[in-house]
């Protein structure tokens, strides 16, 4: 049996290696159009930031060898047919047109099984300039390395990233320094708008800002001006021109999908190339997967888009296995994804906030922030996160997940949680491990659960950050009460209009000084003392007491 594979970064040496495993005898062949195989894309802003020294780095194994064609033919007995393409497939011969990039030679490869592992192309704006010199992407590692050249060289003073996204943060994290100077244009009112709601985004942003990088958001990049000898000097915005020497493009990427139309295959909604649950296009002798694959949403049901090498290397084992005839279903996605980026650690799962309410859920949603560890353990760091449910059956559908401490650990759990349908008293009850150095006694993702659960019975009223500074536009008259201690108040005073100061452990002597009548919100920096306060107040009469989920820790990023 011969199986072909177009395309050789992810999917395709994933079920090369699967399938010689499980039948060795089957002849198999990669057709790749570029040098290099096998490389790790989602290492190259790490390269681009000196966390990866080499770019060879980037295409070794864990030790240390290079994933080259020799690799493939001595240790995984799989032929690679490097710096070739595939021009055509002949569904009804069953076979791929291929021509030699070195010295354009063209033949056929007949197949019994045909895999398209075509992978993705960055999205590009159509505006004027775009053809510049110095614009780049960053998709392959001759473009890291270009740029990297050009950075060394020190040629370029600054540099404006079109694009807020996952990319686009990791590259302007890498590059921002004393000498180097970063502007970020993002068309939408937040960053990451494809991965966090508006609350969740604004602590990135803050923290963008406090490392000097230009933020510029709801901007729209109308045109690139260069020079008299073809280089980028300008970027022209709504909001004004931005003066810079490089420019990179990371308004995401879009499903290579051309030899697929061309060989008459089903592509589906969401653009990308319509598959079965066993990975199968609408040609039962043709697979396809990765980046140039759509998937289906765990939750909703509907074909989506979310392009992710954890996903690719999962499907190309499924694909192998089905071509063995092992008849294995690849499953439906949470859409898990995380980044790192500014000392932070971001990620979500599951439906953000907005697309919940769009398929129809009746949402409630909670804001926690607590510690990643023990409060005495000397690396310990807050996590904020946001949990969406269902307020009807309280299944979890969607979380998020932002700070400087542990926080994907968390969401990994969240994720499992929503792939085995969970409720949010389930999570509650979890069965955590729990040391000084990885967690508290309660674990953060523990006390977000509970917020939730609390805010579900009705134990006591809360206020978002985002509803909280509605109302205050609207100028909804509300009484403030900072519990948190002196030294804190003193530190950090609040920007509220209207604040008296009473710590949580002076409250039940001292309430009656807080008027009894209209909106009073409690407030302190994680919202955990804030939530006590508000208990005791609804047990002294205040009917119009709430506290403020996540505390001034979410807030100071709205209010700033």
């Amino acid at each position: 049996m011969r199986v072909v594979i177009i395309g050789g970064v992810a999917t395709g040496p994933k079920v090369a290696a699967r399938l010689k495993r499980i039948m060795p005898q089957a002849d198999v062949v990669i057709v790749e159009q570029g040098k290099v195989l096998s490389y790790g894309a989602c290492g190259l802003p790490l390269y681009l930031g000196n966390l990866v020294p080499r770019i060879e780095d980037l295409m070794t194994t864990s030790a240390g060898i290079l994933r080259d064609t020799s690799y493939f033919a001595d240790r995984k007995g799989v032929t690679v047919l490097s710096e070739t393409r595939a021009i055509a497939i002949d569904r009804a011969q069953k076979t791929v047109h291929i021509r030699d990039l070195s010295n354009g030679a063209e033949r056929d490869l007949v197949y019994d099984f045909l895999v398209l592992a075509t992978g993705a192309k960055p999205s590009l704006p159509t505006i004027p300039g775009i053809e510049s010199q110095n614009v780049f992407t960053l998709r392959h590692p001759s473009d890291a390395e270009k740029l990297k050249a050009l950075i060394q060289a020190k040629q370029v003073k600054h540099v404006t990233v079109i694009g807020a996204g996952f990319i686009g943060l990791e590259i302007a994290d890498a590059l921002a320094s004393p000498r180097l100077k970063v502007t970020v244009c993002e068309s939408q009112s937040h960053v990451l708008p494809r991965l966090l709601d508006l609350e969740m985004a604004r602590g990135v942003e803050s923290k963008m800002r406090s490392r000097s990088i230009d933020l510029r958001l709801g901007c729209q990049v109308k045109a690139i001006e260069c020079d008299a000898e073809g280089k980028v000097n300008r970027v022209v915005t709504a909001q004004g021109q931005i003066e810079t020497e490089l420019v990179i493009i990371a308004i995401g990427v879009k499903p290579e999908v051309e030899l697929a139309c061309q060989a008459g295959l089903a592509i589906g909604s969401t653009g990308a190339i319509q598959v079965n649950d066993f990975m199968q296009t609408d040609d039962p002798f043709i697979y396809a997967g990765g980046d140039c694959a759509e998937q289906i949403n765990l939750i909703t049901g509907q074909a989506v888009y979310i392009p992710l090498a954890s996903t690719a290397n999962k499907q190309g084992r499924v694909i192998a296995d089905n071509i063995t005839g092992r008849k294995v279903e690849f499953p439906s996605i949470c859409g898990t994804s995380v980044l790192q980026a500014f000392d932070l650690n971001i990620g979500r799962t599951g439906l953000s906030e907005n697309e919940a309410r769009k398929f129809g859920y009746d949402v409630i949603t909670s804001l926690s922030s607590g510690l990643d560890s023990m409060h005495y353990y000397p690396m310990h760091a807050a996590v904020t996160i946001k949990l969406i449910a269902d307020a009807r059956s309280g299944r979890l559908l969607g979380a998020q997940v932002c700070g400087m401490g542990e926080g994907i650990k968390r969401l990994d759990v969240l994720a499992t949680a929503i792939r085995f349908g969970a409720r949010v008293e389930d999570i509650g009850g979890l069965d955590l491990g729990y040391a000084p150095s990885f967690a508290t006694a309660i674990d953060v993702l523990i006390h977000a659960a509970n917020t939730l659960e609390n805010k579900s019975h009705d134990v006591v009223n809360s206020i978002t950050p985002l509803d909280l500074l509605k109302r205050l536009q609207q100028g909804e008259e509300i009484q403030f009460v900072d519990v948190r201690e002196k030294d804190e108040v003193k530190a950090n005073p609040l920007n509220f209009p209207k604040v008296i100061a009473i710590p949580l452990g002076e409250l039940r002597k001292r309430y009656r000084e807080i008027p009894y009548e209209g909106a009073v919100v409690t407030v302190c920096e994680l919202g955990i003392r804030a939530y006590d306060a508000a208990c005791i107040l609804k047990s002294h009469g205040f009917k119009g007491v709430c506290f403020l989920e996540a505390g001034t820790s979410v807030w100071k990023t709205l209010s700033s």
